[in-house]
């Protein structure tokens, strides 16, 4: 046995904000995983400290399944983000756990390497169609091989996914909500231009994606991928709320433009009709927030029955900790699709240690035992928690919209 002697949640803001559960057991060996909600950060950290870590004390630390179901089935209202924001940490500590225990890195606990190296995208931005496409070129010279492409909007004062910042883009800007004015009318005409001139200027021997962040209607959306279909993206992605599954059957029937969604969704259940269905290509489902290396295992197994390949988020919102666990699964996961990768800022990694590593376009977890990934208490603790809020949006109109 291994018991649980300690369960405790630190915050930090080494310019934006993470939450990380550290496990310590009576042999020593302790773990960490994220429990980073953003936005809603400290809605977790009350789950963790009041509800889930007294829960953990004098509990064997290797029995990674039962603790898991303990904490899900046990809680009468499960899942949703915040719930299984906190159980995941639980899991990403359990499991860095008994990976040093085991003297190995996590990703041979999970059944060994299925590939050599991780795929991983960056984020192309600017404020016009020629200021992404330099910013690609400057990412395809550091040895991306896959790049996602996200352009200003004429006539719209900001656009998701561009800003000032082009590696550390956090969009959480403000103690209270901003307000951003969208308008579909505006922005549809302008990715199918920004493709055209990626492909003249990066040529075919690079992938190229693109995020819609929920704006389109099913309608829309599929218009939307129809018209990239002579550019061969990569994927289009959270093209429409997904709440209702069903929706993507619209957009299926018009399009072989290849789909990805997932990055909110909290379990099996938010896809599952989705994956059964093969109305996506790629599942976008974070460690973080679908309840850990247990849980997302799970979606990645009905996954791959239905053709489906993952694509996990993987922006500056989930810490170092959950990037490192994230890699592990994709060096193991065998119908793996591609990694996101944001690069968190020289604070951030100094507060978060890390065995990962980049190179030609590829990212490798490292041979730590464990996930690799620690947290620098110290230094942690000089950069307290600040509110931080995501954006909200308005169309023209006034009327609310998706963010």
């Amino acid at each position: 046995m291994l018991k649980i002697t300690n369960a405790r949640v630190i915050v930090t803001c080494p310019g934006r904000n993470f939450v990380t559960l550290k496990i310590e057991t009576d042999q020593g060996v302790y773990g960490i995983g994220d429990a980073t909600l953003n936005g809603r950060e400290l809605a977790v950290v009350s789950y963790l400290q009041d509800h889930v870590c007294p829960a953990l004390i004098g509990r064997d630390a290797h029995r990674i399944e039962d603790i898991w179901q303990y904490l899900y089935r046990g809680a009468y209202w499960r899942r949703g983000p915040v719930t299984m924001s906190a159980i995941a940490a639980v899991d990403m500590a359990l499991w860095d756990i008994k990976a040093k225990a085991a003297g190995m890195p996590l990703y041979q606990l999970l059944g060994g390497q299925s590939r050599n190296g991780v795929m991983v995208y960056g984020h192309a931005n600017g404020n016009t169609v020629e200021e992404t496409i330099a910013e690609a070129l400057r990412y395809q010279a550091l040895g991306y091989k896959a790049i996602r492409l996200q352009t200003g909007v004429p006539g719209l004062a900001s656009t998701y996914g561009v800003s000032g910042d082009k590696m550390f883009y956090e969009p959480a800007d403000a103690a209270l909500p901003t307000e951003n004015v969208w308008s579909t009318e505006k922005y549809l005409p302008t990715v199918p231009k920004l493709f055209q001139a990626a492909r003249d200027a990066l040529g075919w021997d690079v992938h190229l994606l693109h995020d819609s962040h929920h704006r389109l209607t099913p309608i829309e959306a599929a218009r939307l991928g129809k018209d990239l279909e002579p550019f061969r993206p990569f994927w289009l992605e959270d093209v429409t709320p997904a709440e209702n599954q069903a929706s993507f059957r619209q957009i299926r029937a018009h399009t072989t433009t290849p789909l990805a969604v997932g990055e909110v969704f909290s379990s099996v259940w938010d896809c599952k009709q989705l994956i059964e269905e093969q109305l996506i290509d790629y599942i976008r489902t974070t460690i973080v927030h679908a309840g850990g290396i247990s849980h997302v295992r799970r979606i990645a197994h009905l996954a791959e029955l239905n053709n489906v390949r993952t694509g996990f988020h993987g922006a500056t919102d989930l810490s170092p900790v959950c990037m490192g666990a994230a890699l592990h699964f994709d060096l193991w996961v065998p119908n793996f699709g591609v990694q996101e990768y944001m690069r968190h800022t020289p604070e951030t990694d100094a507060v978060f240690p890390h065995a990962y590593s980049f190179a030609d376009g590829y990212l490798h977890p490292g041979e730590t035992p464990g996930h690799g990934v620690d947290i620098d208490e110290t230094l942690a603790a000089k950069y307290p928690y600040k509110p931080a809020s995501l954006p909200v949006n308005r169309l023209e109109d006034g009327s609310m919209f998706n963010w």
